[in-house]
């Protein structure tokens, strides 16, 4: 009986294993990353033959190690302004310095602390461009920049909003980046330009659905304190700035001054006549009244010079490009005139500073550059940069009284 049961049990293995052999063998899928080691070492084998070597040019610099400059914010006296924020990869620094400063008189004038959308002005500024564009049949500028007094001009008509209602940036997006956008938007145009297949509404309704791809459509109405306000409501309730009360102040020898002239530089591209053109004594003077009297100011100029370098964080004018002594008017317009000094880019002067008689800046900067620096976010500038590169400046218009001789509109 054992034995019939031991050979039941071995013919039943027998069996099973006989059975599971003729079952269908399947194979199982698993993922792994795609390689191929040797096209990887062809392509590298070709890009080194096809590589040209190009010696990386070095840039001529003051040793920075070598001047004498503030070396904390802490030593500055400064106002109130919200914290540095950075532009990515854009040309909004005009948007960013402007809205910046504009920020701080709202705290000046009611203590009220509030962040603005940059991008919501920025949004209607490029429907403004292109608009113009299509009005002048591609006889006017269209690219990134823009100027300071760009911002009430788009407020006016188009109102704003607070930053969290509109930050501009897709879900997920880290910082911004309008390289595609405004690639996008100039192919367009340009392609309306060369086909003349001019349409304001449908030109501007395909630049609009250009900007919301990008951007996000911007909103029409916000809720403030429960209360449901459109963006000019918003501007006038709660911002609540005289917007006429800001002027722009310009110092160059080219045009008369005590008159308003135009500012002629591409990112001036609606020609606006409202850069009241004051000597150059004037110009510092009343920057220096301005910052010593609790107002910041919205700046603009060159940064290109050789004296003004992120990782140190400081600009000034080295004594081998102009002794100190040496820059006035001439100097200032002779760099405008042959181009050496641009409009470059847009900054906020939030704080000073007294050394050995003259003055550093508290420059609060959404460029990369200032970012690489032990103070990130803001560069010190010493008064010498600001009187020689620096082209313009907004400001509340009661600091001119007592100083400048303004000529009303």
């Amino acid at each position: 009986m054992k034995h019939l049961i031991t050979i039941l049990i071995l013919f039943s293995i027998g069996f099973y294993q006989f059975t599971q052999a003729q079952v269908e063998k399947r194979d199982k899928a698993i993922f792994v990353e795609s390689k191929n080691e040797f096209m990887d070492s062809v392509k590298k084998a070709l890009d080194e033959f096809y590589k040209k070597e190009v010696p990386q040019k070095k840039r001529l610099q003051p040793d920075f190690s070598l001047v004498k400059s503030p070396k904390s914010i802490d030593e500055f006296t400064k106002y109130w302004h919200n914290k540095p924020v950075s532009q990515g990869i854009t040309g909004m620094c005009w948007c960013y310095s402007a809205i910046s400063f504009y920020e701080s008189e709202i705290y000046r004038l009611t203590k009220q602390e509030i962040k603005l959308s940059e991008l919501y002005t920025v949004y209607w500024e490029y429907v403004e461009k292109a608009k113009r564009f299509i009005e002048e049949r591609g006889n006017s500028n269209f690219a990134e920049g823009s100027e300071s007094n760009a911002v009430p001009r788009v407020w006016k008509k188009y109102g704003i909003v607070p930053a969290d209602a509109y930050t501009g940036l897709l879900r997920g997006q880290p910082f911004h980046d309008h390289t595609k956008l405004f690639n996008e938007m100039n192919s367009y145009l340009q392609g309306l330009k060369n086909s003349n297949a001019w349409n304001e509404e449908e030109n501007l309704s395909t630049i609009k659905s250009i900007l919301n791809h990008y951007l996000g459509e911007p909103p029409k109405t916000v809720i403030v304190d429960g209360k449901q306000l459109t963006p000019k409501e918003y501007l006038e309730k709660v911002v609540k700035l005289n917007l006429d009360d800001y002027i722009e102040v310009i110092s160059l020898m080219e045009k008369p001054y005590y008159e308003y002239i135009e500012f002629e530089v591409p990112d001036n591209w609606w020609h606006s006549k409202d850069y009241y053109n004051i000597p150059l004594n004037e110009f510092m003077q009343v920057l220096k009244k301005a910052i010593r009297s609790g107002y910041t100011v919205c700046i603009g100029g060159d940064v290109s010079e050789p004296g003004h370098e992120g990782h140190a964080g400081i600009a000034i004018v080295p004594t081998f490009d102009i002794p100190s002594d040496y820059i006035d008017e001439n100097a200032r317009q002779f760099r405008f005139s042959n181009g050496t000094t641009g409009d470059d880019h847009g900054i906020h002067l939030v704080g000073y500073k007294e050394m050995d008689g003259k003055d550093w800046y508290l420059i609060k900067d959404s460029g990369s550059s200032a970012r690489n620096n032990n103070h990130p976010g803001y560069y010190f500038y010493h008064e010498d940069y600001v009187k020689l590169k620096m082209l313009t400046y907004m400001v509340h218009k009661d600091i001119l009284k007592g100083l400048v001789n303004i000529k009303e509109r």
